[in-house]
């Protein structure tokens, strides 16, 4: 099912939640909402569910006008992040909850289940209450029974946020691979950057109740359309525009001017007239990559980092002098504030 947000906004008091929202989701896609806090992604979610009236415009599902259909009449499957199952139920109790007051027959409400807890690879633990389940177990239980209804939407509210980071990174791996099976269209929020590049086709990023890009995770990271976009998604070292790492690059010293860890170039020799004298501040130790931190002259800091087959050429220690020069920069216009 297609979803088109038109021009949406939401109030709660005095604070705005969504602006002038406008958003289009293709049929089977997989949709990152990603922003900080406040920045009007839950609401958005909630709104298309129909779990918030939005103030002004319209949601479209499937090219009908949903904007006053109830939530069980727009067919849409939500996942919240503490997994809101029923803790007097089973497992297969939960999963066919949906059906069982859509008065669907047992034999199809079993059968389904059985699809179900094969398809979150949980069978031979339908008996099993939700509290002897671990987080990641019962956040697939809550998907599952989001799927039970077979939704024409799946929406998740940050459904990974409450689990430690090994079970977060395998179930984003699981999320992509269940989605890729039963190809239904699904919009999840989160705050997490590498979460929604890693498993998304394509992400909205949102910042103060607006949406500031739209693209997939290649064209977020590489071609940012804001400020924000560019400090939000990934590392990055933000500098005045009369940085002393800036010479000859043409900056104005009211300007920002942006460049990537992984875009800052250190040698320990200066073979270009370019290279600005700096000295190692930190090395921190991140398994296949080391970050650097970097003190110029002037007191400025900038972040590098290597692989760790480059550190091992470049042999830097803490308090050596280096030379550094940005590989690529990005400036925005001077009048877009952050």
């Amino acid at each position: 099912m297609a979803i088109i947000v038109e021009n949406v906004s939401k109030q709660f008091d005095s604070f705005t939640a969504l602006d002038q929202v406008s958003l289009e989701i293709k049929n089977g896609a997989l949709v990152a909402l990603l922003g900080p806090s406040g920045s009007g992604k839950s609401t958005l979610l909630r709104t298309i569910a129909g779990l918030e009236v939005p103030d002004s415009g319209r949601i479209w599902l499937a090219n009908e006008d949903a904007t006053n259909k109830t939530v069980e009449e727009r067919n849409i499957g939500f996942v919240f992040q503490h997994y809101a199952l029923f803790k007097h139920m089973t497992i297969r109790q939960n999963i066919g909850f949906g059906l069982e007051i859509r008065k669907i027959p047992k034999k199809a409400i079993q059968s389904r289940v059985n699809d179900l807890m094969e398809l979150i690879q949980l069978q031979g633990l339908g008996e099993r209450y939700p509290n002897q389940l671990s987080g990641g177990q019962r956040q697939r239980v809550a998907l599952a029974r989001a799927l039970a209804v077979e939704p024409e939407v799946l929406l998740l509210d940050e459904p990974f946020g409450a689990l430690d980071a090994k079970v977060r990174k395998d179930l984003r791996d699981w999320l992509r691979k269940l989605h890729d099976e039963v190809n239904v269209t699904t919009v999840f929020v989160t705050h997490d950057q590498e979460e929604a590049m890693e498993v998304a086709d394509e992400i909205v990023v949102m910042n103060k109740g607006k949406i500031e890009q739209i693209g997939s995770p290649a064209e977020i990271y590489d071609h940012p359309a804001t400020p924000f976009v560019m400090s939000f998604i990934g590392p990055v070292n933000i500098l005045n525009g009369s940085s002393c790492l800036l010479e000859d690059r043409g900056s104005s010293g009211d300007s920002k001017v942006f460049v990537r860890p992984h875009d800052v170039l250190v040698e320990r020799e200066q073979t270009s007239s370019n290279s600005t004298p700096a000295y190692v501040k930190r090395l921190i130790h991140l398994g296949w990559e080391v970050q650097v931190e970097l003190s110029l002259e002037n007191g400025e800091t900038v972040k590098a980092v290597f692989t760790k087959a480059r550190f091992q050429q470049l042999e830097l220690e803490v308090g050596q002098k280096v030379y550094v020069r940005p590989n690529q920069i990005k400036s925005f216009a001077s009048d877009y504030v952050i």
